[in-house]
């Protein structure tokens, strides 16, 4: 059995890199992966070329119960595949097993957020600076407004930066933006982006005083770049500065991750799935149930702070 299994991996990885090509590193892998199912159904006294569907779909489980990622399981599925379809195509054997066999999930990694206090922390020292009087004061005034407009509506920070001049004259605590397709939905300001967003205005008429004949930029955080208004990566950067002042680690924090804490803090205190999704702008519920997680732990502490029987058993402890 086992030289018999010795000759058709042979015959397979010669056919791949003199039919097909394959780089040696690629030939490597190949052979490292077919000799490992191959030891697997060898404890199992089973010939590679005799294996069935069932004995291959047991190989796969054995790498997800040791730990190997869906990637790697899915990498080794398609050097099964090809092994097999090549032992069919030469005759060497009359079926194909792997035909029916599902690639493995790929899981989907939760989103890094922040903590409340962690928000309430920048946006404090974010706060503190923009009271801070002297040079730089118009920039350390929009960084507030930027944060709080961020944490306040989840809004990518692509839409954030290129909000027109005009949401300074809306009216009311809703602001119509425009996100990806081109598509509008409506956010909710809080108070405290109102204020900041009042204390932006006042400081651009006050601190950048319009040149006569100039033309008022349409964006609401101008710039000289070619883009007209603040790109993201210098946002990015910036935020990552406030962190550090605000005594955070610069590296578990993003205007993305911003926008997480936003969804994650809403469906913490109650939030329905749906709504969140129309707040971030998400064409498809299924993005959005990657904070099925937060749901998850609040149904649980929901259950245990409620439930009859969970109290009694508190009870007996």
């Amino acid at each position: 059995m086992a030289s018999q299994d010795a000759a058709r991996l042979d015959s397979f990885l010669e056919m791949m890199s003199a039919e097909r090509g394959a780089a040696a590193n690629t030939l490597s892998s190949y052979e490292r992966d077919l000799t490992d199912m191959r030891d697997f159904l060898n404890r199992r006294n089973i010939a590679i070329s005799e294996a069935t569907t069932s004995d291959l779909s047991a190989y796969l489980e054995s790498l997800s119960a040791n730990g190997f990622a869906s990637s790697s399981q899915a990498r080794r599925l398609s050097c099964m595949r090809q092994f097999y379809k090549f032992l069919y195509s030469e005759g060497l054997r009359g079926d194909d097993p792997t035909g029916i066999l599902d690639a493995p999930k790929k899981g989907r990694p939760l989103p890094k957020i922040m903590s409340v206090a962690d928000v309430t922390t920048l946006l404090a020292q974010a706060s503190k600076e923009a009271e801070t009087e002297g040079p730089g004061q118009i920039s350390r005034i929009r960084m507030h407004l930027l944060l709080e407009l961020l944490y306040a509506t989840g809004m990518r920070v692509s839409e954030l930066v290129s909000l027109p001049a005009k949401v300074l004259r809306h009216d009311g605590r809703f602001l119509m933006i425009r996100g990806k397709g081109n598509k509008d939905r409506m956010v909710l300001l809080s108070r405290a982006a109102i204020k900041a967003m009042e204390a932006y205005d006042r400081a651009r008429s006050a601190l950048l005083p319009k040149k006569e004949g100039e033309p008022e930029s349409p964006w609401l955080f101008p710039s000289n770049g070619k883009e007209g208004h603040l790109p993201r990566q210098v946002f990015a950067r910036d935020l990552k500065d406030i962190a550090i002042r605000a005594g955070l680690s610069p590296s578990a924090i993003s205007p993305h991750v911003m926008r997480h804490a936003f969804a994650s803090h809403l469906l913490q205190n109650g939030a329905d799935l749906r709504a969140v999704q129309e707040l971030l702008g998400h064409s498809d519920i299924s993005t959005t149930q990657i904070y099925t997680h937060v749901l998850e732990e609040r149904l649980q502490e929901l259950v245990q702070t409620h439930h009859p029987l969970a109290k009694q058993a508190k009870n007996l402890e």
